[in-house]
């Protein structure tokens, strides 16, 4: 059973059919999936969710499909960390990690929307899926795509990085690299869109795809045992993330799941490709696109298309925004793998480094809960820490050779802050 009444724009209100729309015939403004909550709190409770598996598809009744999904069975309900050995480096009380780079099938959070949009594909009768990317949404279409027998077009710049690229060919989809960055595969897309029935996730099905973020925030929320931390630091392409979490966190407030809904929200971009940050440490209500320059290829949208709702989401909550650089990026990866065991993406190692800034700078209180999230894994951008890693130690294949070795103190000496190594 279905509790979506339809799609609304954002701007103006008016109100559409269930159907392959994305933007207001009126005002131009994009579309959202519109819910029956009366309906809806009548049938999902707490005590509803005992017994569901535990995947995205536990809150179905907030999820924009009509039937059983047909992918992503096993997408979501990813690990809640608490993350104690970071949180002593940090300075802080209560730290946890929402960790999708161990998401199924392909590390990262966008098997969450992949899921939501190839299913909602196959409602509508699609044969084909497609999508623009800057990679973790191509490896996601690409292998959901495959695994429901749906032909796939996906579009990425040419220049993406060599595991991202082998991660979507794996699954023999249509790839195709295009001499430009995400913004200009973007619109060429809009383009191909218009003269294709085909169904592009993040253009013409945008609005049920988007929704599938939500299931995150539903996530932590039941994690933490219904109840929110007071500060969650996002990282940011097109700004959807941003807005889905903070939408999922109001929704289940109105539903009754919590007491109250008063989490502030953090966006993290890169330095080089920050125009969110930058429209909100301006206090601008204008988003100005820039061209990407950031080895956070993931997040590297220049003029992203939820752009001023993630602003006015981050406004609303109260929180604010903070850049990293290409070095602090790959230090805050680092932090992560040495402190938790986690290898992230660079995305994750933005989102730890904006987060680290916003401590330090006293934006978020050092004595308040804090979620960090980190969306996709570092195996999938292995050339951005290769350089900074200390070389391999080679021996002879015998005791001797070892000994000498630990004798002349080859080994790692772990400072407060560093990590020193010592070579033959």
């Amino acid at each position: 059973m279905s509790y979506v009444l339809g799609l609304k724009c954002r701007e103006c209100g008016r109100e559409y059919p269930k159907d392959v729309l994305f933007v207001c015939e009126y005002c131009f403004g994009s579309l959202e999936v519109n819910y029956d909550y009366k309906a809806i709190k009548k049938n999902l409770t707490k005590e509803t969710l005992l017994g569901r598996p535990k995947n995205m598809w536990r809150y179905k009744e907030l999820l924009p499909i009509d039937k059983d999904p047909a992918v992503g069975l096993d997408s979501g309900y990813t690990p809640l960390i608490k993350a104690n050995n970071l949180a002593r480096v940090l300075g802080v009380r209560e730290l946890y990690l929402k960790d999708d780079s161990v998401n199924h099938p392909t590390l990262s959070f966008k098997d969450r929307v992949v899921s939501v949009a190839i299913s909602k594909a196959r409602e509508f009768g699609f044969d084909t899926v497609a999508c623009a990317s800057t990679g973790n949404l191509a490896n996601s279409v690409s292998a959901q795509a495959a695994s429901c027998g749906l032909k796939a077009y996906i579009f990425i710049p040419a220049d993406l990085e060599t595991g991202k690229v082998v991660a979507s060919q794996i699954y023999n989809p249509n790839l195709i690299g295009i001499e430009g960055n995400y913004d200009e595969v973007n619109r060429l897309c809009s383009e191909i869109a218009s003269r294709y029935r085909w169904a592009f996730v993040n253009i013409n099905i945008r609005p049920f795809y988007a929704e599938g973020s939500k299931s995150m925030g539903y996530e932590i929320a039941e994690q933490l045992d219904w109840k929110l931390p007071k500060h969650i630091v996002v990282p940011s392409a097109g700004g959807s993330l941003i807005t889905k979490l903070w939408k999922s966190f109001k929704e289940l407030k109105e539903l009754g799941f919590l007491e109250k809904a008063d989490t502030k929200v953090y966006c993290a971009q890169g330095q080089g490709c920050a125009p969110i940050v930058t429209a909100i440490k301006e206090k601008s209500e204008v988003i100005r696109p820039v061209k990407p320059k950031t080895i956070a290829k993931s997040l590297a949208i220049g003029n992203p298309a939820d752009g001023y709702y993630a602003v006015d989401t981050v406004r609303k909550s109260g929180g604010f925004a903070e850049e990293a650089s290409d070095e602090e990026i790959v230090e805050a990866i680092k932090l992560l793998a040495k402190t938790e065991g986690i290898f992230t993406e660079t995305a994750g190692g933005v989102t730890l480094a904006a987060a680290k800034k916003l401590i330090e700078q006293g934006i978020i209180p050092k004595d308040e809960s804090i979620v960090i999230c980190i969306t996709g894994n570092g195996l999938k951008t292995l050339e951005v820490v290769t350089k900074s890693l200390p070389r391999l130690v080679k021996i002879k294949p015998n005791l001797a050779s070892f000994e000498e070795h630990i004798k002349n103190g080859a080994h790692q000496k772990i400072s407060e802050n560093k990590v020193i190594e010592y070579y033959i």
